[in-house]
């Protein structure tokens, strides 16, 4: 089966499930990418160039895969001649709907947001397929949507929800997790001080100073601890980080984005414990990468992340919102806490080994079954 996989931010996590995807997969899978910066831009005009590049290429696949980055509605028109009797997917990384946007973006005064958000909508109502990463990404989408059509003057088709909701199904991401294993050391790690980690993009929505101040309060009270700060930092990059690295001092081992994957494995299987305060993830592939490398984790129990817990581990492992993380933090520090490697197994399932046939086999699915028909993805 020939797929053409359409992503206008090729970059991080974007670029990683789409080229390993197209490395994993039985089908045949053909990248059209743009390079990831610009997001906004992407999302109106990445549209136009890669139709011009599809349809330069000359072929009519089974299957325009395409992420929630590309305006899908307008690529479709633009390639009609190649693309009018091909199936369309849309796999949703994030959503502009939903995701929060930072406090120095002069957007959302100006209600110039609303369209990223409508982009998404049409985008989904025009594909076959609709796909997230998990399913507390569909939940939130889908119970969004109807209260931000009514935000529009008129004729507003709220119904269209129904029809998006009945072609949705969750789709996890795909992560080489196999590719961690180099760096696993020959013993498991015994630091005599614990060893804390950020391993997250250094934004906003990673709610980095809820993270900082529980290790101010337990470095205050005299609590012993190490942390690594890893992670990829972008042009505008919240204060916390550089008053941390000052406050903090001695216990800063390592800072920074690494050089190499390999380097960022070492300190994955090294650490002891992963604190995270999040307040927006619709998957959490990092959480998901230091969990597999036997972190023990402090996960809030919200959004995506209940997901990566079996049932028997949520008491050790989520904390809810009226809890205190810093006396959670304490306990695993001085160890009264469960020790490393709880979920480890649990979360190799979403190594692409494991979820590249699933993902062919609903890709197949899909391309096979009649229209308006969208098969279920056996996942377990």
């Amino acid at each position: 089966m020939q797929i053409a996989l359409v992503e206008p931010y090729c970059t991080g996590s974007h670029a990683a499930w789409a080229t390993e995807y197209a490395a994993h997969s039985r089908h045949q899978v053909e990248l059209f990418t743009l390079a990831g910066r610009n997001w906004k831009w992407r999302m109106h005009g990445g549209a136009v160039t890669l139709a011009t590049r599809f349809l330069a290429a000359g072929k009519s696949p089974d299957l325009i895969l395409a992420t929630d980055m590309l305006d899908l509605t307008t690529f479709l028109a633009l390639t009609r001649p190649l693309s009018d009797r091909c199936r369309s997917a849309i796999y949703f990384h994030e959503n502009q709907l939903t995701y929060p946007w930072s406090p120095g973006d002069p957007d959302p005064g100006e209600q110039r947001d609303l369209h990223y958000a409508f982009i998404n909508y049409v985008s989904a109502l025009a594909a076959d397929a609709v796909l997230f990463n998990s399913r507390y990404h569909m939940d939130s989408f889908l119970g969004e949507l109807p209260a931000f059509l009514k935000r529009f003057p008129d004729a507003v088709d709220v119904s269209t929800v129904e029809l998006i909701a009945a072609k949705s199904r969750v789709l996890p991401l795909g992560l080489d997790l196999r590719k961690l294993e180099p760096a696993r050391p020959a013993e498991p790690a015994g630091n005599d001080v614990p060893l804390l980690l950020w391993n997250h993009r250094w934004e906003y929505d990673k709610a980095p100073d809820a993270f900082f101040e529980a290790l101010y309060r337990l470095a205050d009270e005299g609590v012993e601890f190490r942390v690594a700060v890893l992670g990829e930092s972008f042009g505008r990059v919240p204060p916390v980080f550089k008053q941390a690295r000052e406050r903090l001092g001695a216990r800063v081992v390592e800072w920074g984005y690494q050089k190499s994957f390999a380097e960022y494995a070492k300190w994955l299987w090294r650490a002891d414990i992963l604190p995270v305060t999040s307040r927006q993830e619709f998957f959490g592939a990092s959480v998901v990468q230091a969990l597999y490398c036997g972190c023990q984790a402090l996960l809030p129990d919200r959004l995506a992340y209940p997901e990566h817990v079996p049932q028997g581990a949520s008491e050790a492992v989520l904390y809810r919102d009226d809890e205190s993380l810093v006396d959670r933090l304490r306990n695993l520090l001085l160890g009264n806490g469960q020790g490393r490697g709880v979920l480890d197994g649990h979360v190799a399932r979403y190594d692409w080994e494991r979820l590249a046939p699933v993902y062919d086999d609903f890709f197949s699915g899909l391309v096979g079954s009649g229209e308006g028909c969208v098969p279920e993805v056996s996942f377990g």
